[in-house]
């Protein structure tokens, strides 16, 4: 059985990749992406509604009124000019633009609850993006008659999460394929594993990530809950990003979560009672040091030409009380709206680039804060090159609240042997993040890896957190023998001369 999904899997991914050769060298993939991942979605509810229709269909006799009643309760509603089979009967249509947006607006309009807003970034009509008519209408055809290859009637794809891992291996490549741009919607699958299992969630915890991109850390997360009951939150400030969320959310049975569009620090949609809304389990990979950071509490620009300044009163929320990051490095931005936003007990890692763990000014003020709350519990260095088009070195922070120690693990998994190199990306393996974790519950000083520092030790080095203060790995070469460096050379003396030897007889030989 796990050969035969294993086997329907590599066909479902072979042909969506194929798809993509529609788009390749006319569109850059961080734009064509959309459009092959809209369609996989509306390839999947049409044919699963079209599979539930037929059963009930047989099941009441051909009863309309029944079916169409039972029809109603599904997950997903459509009628007929929603669904792929609809768009694709209709290929050759001058107009198939257009009969694509309109298809994909009636959906939203047919589920308003679930879909509201979730195609309104994408047009398969737009000239500046996909062309005059006919070069567009052509890629439409050719992309509708591609996907026509496809079956993902339940019955034929067995499990869900065949579609949701076909998504989310069509993310992951684009991803790749963007390079730099791709790290904005996601981040490695291995790396999110990692968080997910340092943060542990428990049955009805409610998780949040705060920057979710396209959703496969808080899915990871998710998955980690073996029957999956918890609530899930996600807010992300890319209007196209947000959509591909939420339908990942949904191709991974994960219907009610509340992933919203906007600017986390100028605007959190997550509240309660007008207070940022509290969370059990934190995750996230925000931009690094994200540039403008404080924009979106400019207001509307009434004040001319003064420079605007961000000041901690202009957040409602006082989430920057510890001290307001400089303008150009948002890191700290995010890590204090995530405390701010932790519960009791809570347990929170987030992906930074190095720089927070030892730059100064006011970043040095809000560290100090964070250690002398004791809310810092671990700090651990990852590899080098795990990150879509940057070299930056990164490292995971993870917080709790209520921590019974005020000591700090330093963890160290940058060096050889804790990831498998790749030929443009590095990757951590299952054993590598097993002993990360496993260092990381362990919470003990391990040579040349890990090192538990005391918050004496801390402030003795001024709140300074990079990790080779901490952790010693170097590993020290082994000694020359010297004697036997200067046989080796008169060995190598003594060859060479001998081949010249040879050589001098050789073009006697031949005359010279």
């Amino acid at each position: 059985m796990a050969d035969q999904q294993e086997n329907i899997q590599g066909k479902i991914n072979n042909i969506l990749w194929q798809a993509c050769d529609t788009f390749r060298g006319k569109i850059d993939s961080s734009i064509y992406k959309d459009y092959i991942l809209v369609m996989l979605f509306v390839k999947y509810l049409s044919d699963t509604y079209k599979e539930r229709l037929d059963e009930y269909k047989k099941r009441y006799k051909g009863d309309e009124e029944r079916v169409n009643r039972a029809m109603s309760r599904e997950r997903f509603v459509l009628d007929e000019i929603s669904t792929f089979d609809y768009l694709y009967a209709q290929r050759n249509n001058s107009e198939i633009g257009m009969i694509i947006n309109k298809a994909l607006e009636h959906l939203e309009n047919e589920n308003t609850g679930k879909l509201r807003g979730v195609f309104r970034n994408i047009d398969f009509n737009s000239e500046p993006i996909l062309g005059k008519p006919k070069e567009r209408n052509a890629m439409l055809k050719t992309l509708l008659e591609d996907f026509n290859k496809l079956d993902l009637r339940p019955s034929v794809v067995g499990h869900d999460d065949i579609i949701g891992n076909s998504y989310q291996y069509m993310i992951e490549r684009f991803a790749s394929d963007a390079g730099k741009k791709g790290g904005e919607f996601f981040t490695p699958s291995m790396v999110s594993e990692l968080l997910a299992r340092l943060v542990n969630p428990q049955e009805n915890d409610r998780i949040y990530d705060p920057t979710c991109g396209s959703g496969s850390l808080l899915i990871r997360v998710v998955n980690q809950v073996p029957n999956r009951k918890v609530a899930v939150y996600g807010q992300e400030r890319n209007g196209q990003t947000h959509s591909l969320a939420l339908m990942n959310m949904y191709l991974h049975g994960i219907d009610d979560a509340k992933i919203l569009w906007g600017d986390t620090l100028s605007n959190p949609l997550h509240l309660e009672d007008g207070k940022l809304m509290k969370f059990q389990v934190i995750v996230a990979n925000p931009p690094f040091s994200l540039d403008k950071w404080a924009m979106g509490f400019s207001g509307d620009g009434t004040d001319g030409d003064k420079p605007f300044k961000m000041e901690a009163s202009l957040d409602p929320y006082r989430r920057f009380e510890w001290g307001v990051p400089p303008s150009s490095k948002g890191d700290y931005a995010f890590v204090q709206h995530m405390l701010y936003s932790l519960a009791e007990n809570g347990r929170m890692a987030v992906i930074l680039p190095h720089g927070v763990l030892f730059r100064g000014g006011t970043e040095l003020k809000i560290r100090q804060a964070i250690i002398d709350l004791n809310l810092l519990d671990a700090v651990i260095g990852l590899p080098p090159g795990l990150f879509f088009g940057t070299s930056i070195p990164a490292c995971v922070m993870v917080f709790k609240k209520n921590r019974a120690t005020r000591d700090i693990l330093f963890i160290d998994a940058s060096g050889e042997g804790c990831y498998e190199k790749g030929k443009n990306q590095n990757f951590l393996r299952e054993a590598d993040i097993n002993r990360i974790v496993d260092s990381y519950e362990v919470y003990q000083t391990q040579e040349k890896f890990s090192y538990v520092a005391t918050i004496d030790e801390i402030m003795a080095n001024d709140y300074n957190l990079n990790i080779p203060r901490y952790v010693d790995s170097f590993e020290e070469e082994a000694e020359i023998d010297m004697e036997q460096v200067k046989r080796t050379i008169a060995s190598i003396k003594k060859q060479i001369g001998d081949l010249e030897v040879q050589m001098e007889q050789h073009l006697k030989t031949l005359g010279f």
